[in-house]
């Protein structure tokens, strides 16, 4: 089956089944190889970044909505729109691989349709439509209509940011080598990189294959985002201490945490059994150690029976609108009614979660969030209902902020945010 097709389907997943990316994806390029890979990753992506204007085209030179079985047709002409506005690939080419992909996927009766439709859009190369905010940003109309209420100077900006292909960061494991001596290592095999604003963050000058990286299987690196990367830096872990990682999957705070403090009891618990998994891998390549755990870090009670922790990390479920740009299909899998439910499900996590957190302890919240009903709104609600809490003022945030609200593309990082709180000896 060729890659227009493969795309299809994983587009399809994504859009008519609300199967995430990230998991559809890899299913269809376990079935190819080589730079095959990149080209179908390359057409999926795109067509999520660029999913509105893609639709309009297609949609206006069809004279009847494609539905039912032979649905993914369509998924298969927002594919071939994608090819002829956004890659470099000759449009014959293009039109002639999409036209098959329709035969191989066993619609022989629209290969018509299929190529009549794409010679029309290559024909007429119509001007992206822009006509209202979901077609100009290429957004949905909630999320651009709750950026501007958020952030009125910056929601633009954020936008923007939030199409931009990502960069690549790698963690340097302290307990291997220093920072600087790993970005000596890197130069010395012509990866450009530069240090980032937490303590062992790297950012890669272009996005690089794992296996090119010194001494990544013997678990020198990690790749990580930089504001990831500021979880474990911000939690302070201490050595001999027992901290719980809360909705840990798939672990890579949890392996920066025993880096930091390698003595340190670690626990680590998600709800979601197969990305748990990850967490055991992770652990696995770095030689770490930490109890996982699959239950559900709103009810602790039901799977440990040990002390309180002394830290918490909890980096919550949330509707990770600071990562689109990795991202792009949570545009269209999340709906405006979810940010409410979100933060119930936060709230209900945090309010648990502190029960058994010590006198004293430090409980760092997180999302990669940036609305406010899940960050800021969130803790200062905690705030005003717990008597025994009080907010760090992290020297990373702005004055009067609750909380570390980092934008995307600030400081080429995603959109994080980290509000760490103590709880009274």
């Amino acid at each position: 089956m060729n890659i227009r097709a493969l795309a299809a389907k994983a587009v399809f997943d994504v859009l008519e089944r609300g199967i995430s990316l990230s998991a559809a994806l890899p299913e269809q390029q376990a079935k190819v190889s080589g730079k095959d890979k990149g080209l179908l990753a390359e057409i999926c992506y795109g067509v999520m970044r660029h999913l509105p204007q893609l639709d309009k085209l297609v949609s206006d030179c069809l004279s009847k909505p494609i539905k039912g079985k032979q649905r993914i047709v369509h998924q298969l002409l927002l594919v071939g729109c994608y090819q002829l506005y956004f890659t470099r690939i000759p449009a014959h080419a293009a039109i002639s691989e999409t036209a098959e992909a329709c035969r191989q996927l066993g619609f022989e009766n629209l290969v018509k349709v299929v190529n009549g439709v794409l010679r029309s859009i290559q024909r007429n190369q119509a001007p992206l439509s822009e006509d209202n905010d979901t077609l100009k940003f290429n957004m949905p109309g909630w999320i651009v209509k709750s950026l501007k209420a958020a952030y009125p100077n910056q929601w633009q900006e954020i936008i923007e940011q939030s199409h931009q292909r990502p960069p690549m960061w790698l963690r340097n494991n302290a307990l291997k080598q220093t920072r600087d001596e790993y970005l000596s290592t890197l130069a010395e095999a012509q990866i450009a990189a530069s240090a980032g604003s937490s303590p062992q963050a790297i950012l890669l000058e272009s996005p690089t294959d794992v296996g090119l990286l010194p001494g990544f299987f013997e678990g020198h690196a990690s790749v990580q985002d930089g504001a990831a990367q500021w979880a474990a830096t911000l939690l302070e872990p201490q050595n001999h201490e027992l901290i719980l990682d809360a909705c840990a999957a798939p672990g890579g705070k949890t392996c920066h945490i025993l880096e930091l403090a390698p003595e340190a009891t670690l626990v680590a618990v998600d709800f979601d059994d197969k990305r748990l998994k990850r967490v055991s891998e992770n652990l696995s390549r770095l030689n770490l150690q930490a109890e996982v755990i699959h239950g559900d870090a709103s009810d602790i009670d039901s799977w440990w029976q040990g002390d309180k922790f002394d830290r918490i990390l909890l980096d919550a479920p949330c509707s990770a609108t600071g990562v689109i740009r990795r991202h792009p299909d949570i545009k269209w899998l999340r709906k405006a009614k979810d940010i409410e439910e979100l933060a119930a499900l936060q709230s209900k996590i945090l309010d648990h979660c502190w029960q058994w957190l010590k006198p004293g302890g430090t409980l760092l919240y997180a999302t990669c969030s940036i609305m406010p009903a899940e960050n800021r709104d969130q803790i200062n609600a905690f705030l005003a209902r717990t008597a025994d809490a009080t907010l760090d003022v992290l020297p990373q945030s702005n004055t009067g902020e609750t909380g570390w609200q980092i934008l995307p593309g600030q400081q080429q990082m995603d959109g994080f945010y980290y509000a760490r709180l103590r709880k009274q000896a």
